[in-house]
């Protein structure tokens, strides 16, 4: 690529920012530029204080911001002078309407689309990196090249794969890059100018090209295919739990099997994140839209599960505790949704503090990164929720802890110190088996982990 190669990301979120930052860092002949239109995240990108966590992030931000790499709320001159445009924007699950609680929302990104129509006064290539529904490339299409500039505008679509904690490195270390283009002499040409961007430092037989649907439907599949061996492993550890059977024991075995694999078999409370349930709803929804009700209730249970899974943590503690939480302060360690990210969007904590409340309880959050957001997310109910960021002053006269991030730091903590402290009996619930439970017991708490149950 040359050096007068312009890319542009519309978005500065969880997948704009880092994705940015990185292709800047491997391609220092190209200019990068993230605009988003809230001045005060473009501030935080701007500053010491990155918008979000993400380990190695901010390394990576202070080698290339300045160099080639650019936040900025000036989104008209960006998509002027751009070669290439990332579209990162949010797509929800719609909460209202036809298609309600399962389709996406896509009025940010059709309000992008005809921004970008406006602006341009030169034909650009577009790249989809905003999780959409198979076929929307076909409706951005309509949309750029209905105009009257005699412009001609390029969609490609490249999903990312990223996970958070690990974004970082999945960037510089990816499994694979896809991208989807028409199978056209244009389409061809726009692709292969966005894979001359990634092998800069991805091995070419890591750049994977399809026709436009296959890209847009694979990045809902393989979610859709992950969660749904976090919920089948979920299932099974309720029955290990009924049978005197140990989900880890289990999956450890299970995983030794090539043909299945070890990768997400870790029982626990339920997935979460912004991308799992929105994804496979998505996909339930159009599954009903093309006329396969079977494949939709498929998908659906998968979302279930879930649901049932985080829900079953309060059920525990009420058959342990007594048959009563009520009045009892219950120290809730971790709101994140997963370790190494302040990231809460459906988090299985903020289900776990709901059901405590329903029951009268009284809990106490605490997270190393995620608190606020935790107080954002609870904002509804933000009187009766207490907030706390040292776990030992957030135990003091609880009677009992549970676990719904597997933060490592949370394993580290003097538990001896946080027995001293707590309302005896003391009650461990580790809904993430992190912690050493032999070692709990025998400090003298009650413990219980996910998919481990005792035989009657």
């Amino acid at each position: 690529m040359s050096l007068e190669t312009k890319i542009v990301c519309i978005g500065a979120g969880y997948v704009g920012g880092p994705t940015m930052t990185v292709i800047a860092d491997k391609c220092p002949d190209v200019k990068v530029t993230v605009v988003d239109i809230n001045q005060s995240r473009i501030d935080a990108w701007n500053s010491e204080n990155l918008p979000i966590f993400e380990p190695g992030l901010d390394d990576v931000v202070k080698r290339a911001r300045g160099r080639n790499l650019f936040f900025s709320t000036d989104i008209p001159a960006a998509i002027k002078e751009a070669d290439i445009i990332f579209v990162s924007v949010n797509t929800p699950t719609k909460t209202f309407g036809h298609g309600a609680g399962k389709a996406s929302d896509l009025q940010y990104w059709e309000k992008t689309a005809r921004n970008i129509l406006e602006i341009a006064d030169e034909g650009k290539i577009i790249v989809e990196k905003s999780t959409l529904p198979v076929r929307t490339a076909a409706a951005m299409e309509r949309i750029l090249n209905s105009n009257d500039k005699g412009l001609h505008f390029e969609v490609l679509s490249n999903p990312e794969f990223l996970a958070e904690g690990t974004a970082i490195n999945d960037l510089f270390e990816p499994d694979r890059v896809l991208i989807g283009s028409h199978q056209t002499e244009s389409g061809l040409a726009a692709c292969k100018k966005l894979v001359d961007i990634y092998a800069h430092w991805v091995p070419r037989d890591r750049i994977l090209t399809t026709n436009l649907w296959s890209s847009e439907l694979t990045k809902l599949t393989a979610n859709a295919f992950l969660a749904q061996r976090i919920s089948s492993i979920n299932s099974i550890s309720a029955l290990c739990e009924r049978t005197g059977a140990d989900i880890d024991e289990v999956a450890y075995v299970m995983g030794k099997d090539r043909r299945i694999g070890s990768k997400f078999l870790k029982a626990s409370i339920g997935f979460g994140g912004s991308c799992f349930k929105k994804d496979i709803l998505n996909l339930v929804y159009l599954c009903g839209y093309y006329g396969l009700p079977e494949v939709a209730a498929y998908w659906e249970s998968v979302v279930k599960i879930n649901e049932w899974q985080t829900h079953r943590v309060v059920d525990r503690m009420l058959e342990t505790m007594f048959n009563t939480i009520a009045g009892k302060k219950i120290a809730v360690f971790g709101f994140a949704f997963k370790a190494n990210t302040g990231d809460t969007r459906e988090s299985p904590a903020n289900l776990v503090v709901r059901d405590l409340l329903a029951e009268h309880a009284e809990p106490v959050v605490t997270d190393p990164k995620a608190i606020p957001d935790a107080k954002r997310d609870l904002k509804d109910v933000l009187e009766k929720v207490k907030f706390e960021e040292d776990p030992y002053k957030a135990v003091e006269g609880a009677h009992a802890v549970v676990v719904c991030t597997e933060w490592k730091c949370f394993a580290e903590l003097d538990w001896n110190r946080i027995y001293s402290v707590m309302t005896k009996p003391a009650f461990v619930f580790d809904g993430r088996n992190i912690l050493d439970a032999d070692a709990l017991r025998r400090i003298g708490f009650e413990v219980t982990c996910i998919g481990k149950g005792k035989a009657e």
